[in-house]
């Protein structure tokens, strides 16, 4: 069963503001790899493990339908607040038991959510629910994440990020193991199908304002395992790294703009027909 750590509603509504929606050149990829193996039309996409909806509703211009599911009555109610596009809806069920007949997907998708499965499970849900010829797309990315601010050392900035990071590791879940790539690489590895496609050197750039990458860290399941054992420990720790990028930049607000490097890794595969 998916492991149940993200439905608080105070987390459900840092993952709308902070988190990062897949860009749409990983989404291109998706769907260039979605229409050459199966062609049109595209007629229903079912993105597992939801969360708040951001890359569910990246979707919905390319299908005639998708569907968000995910276990968190919180995400969900987010993601449902704002639902704007009238062929997306969203239902709550566990990864391992989708609520779709066999063979009527053409698309699941799992962003940034696939390590928190039963990954067997799931992979022999997901083979039910895909029609012949239907794809599988699951995407993640790395902590090997860039901070850029113009007229500073970048290697200075991204040392006090390795920094947060490595304050956060000890909370880190054991699920996810040392890396959590290896467990998507070693589900690349188990799927048979015969078209199949991985890359793990998927760079995205994205300028926001320092206070939304600090907001993007807290909403990592190591900085909440942090958050509830020692709330003053964790804003602490936050506040502190704050500091010493703003220290850094030499700027004294927060809501200076920086530019965020986050590189992405992806399998796709397609049922065999």
């Amino acid at each position: 069963m998916a492991h149940r750590l993200f439905e608080g509603k105070d987390h459900a509504a840092s993952y709308w503001k902070y988190r990062i929606s897949p860009s749409d050149q990983l989404i291109q990829r998706v769907l260039e790899f979605v229409r050459k193996q199966k062609g049109e039309p595209l007629l229903l996409a079912v993105d597992v493990g939801c969360g708040s909806g951001q890359g569910t509703v990246l979707l919905a211009k390319h299908f005639e339908s998708v569907v968000g599911t995910d276990v968190s009555p919180a995400q969900l109610e987010v993601a449902s607040q704002h639902a704007r596009e009238p062929n997306v809806t969203y239902r709550q069920c566990v990864a391992e038991e989708l609520p779709f007949a066999d063979s009527s997907a053409d698309l699941i998708t799992a962003m940034c959510a696939f390590h928190w499965f039963d990954r067997a499970r799931f992979l022999q849900e997901a083979d039910r629910v895909l029609k012949p010829r239907g794809c599988l797309a699951l995407l993640n990315y790395t902590l090997d994440m860039e901070l850029a601010y113009p007229g500073c050392c970048q290697q200075s900035l991204n040392q006090v990020c390795k920094e947060f990071y490595a304050a956060l590791h000890p909370y880190r879940s054991t699920i996810l193991g040392p890396k959590s790539i290896e467990l998507y690489r070693e589900a690349y590895n188990s799927i048979p199908y015969a078209d199949k496609e991985w890359n793990e050197e998927m760079w995205v750039k994205k300028s926001m304002p320092l206070s939304s990458y600090m907001g993007f860290v807290e909403s990592f399941s190591s900085y909440q395992a942090l958050l509830r054992e020692d709330p003053q420990k964790a804003e602490r720790l936050s506040q502190d790294i704050c500091q010493r990028l703003m220290s850094i930049m030499k700027v004294t607000s927060a809501e200076t703009e920086v530019v965020l490097g986050v590189k992405y890794f992806y399998l796709l595969a397609s049922k065999s027909g």
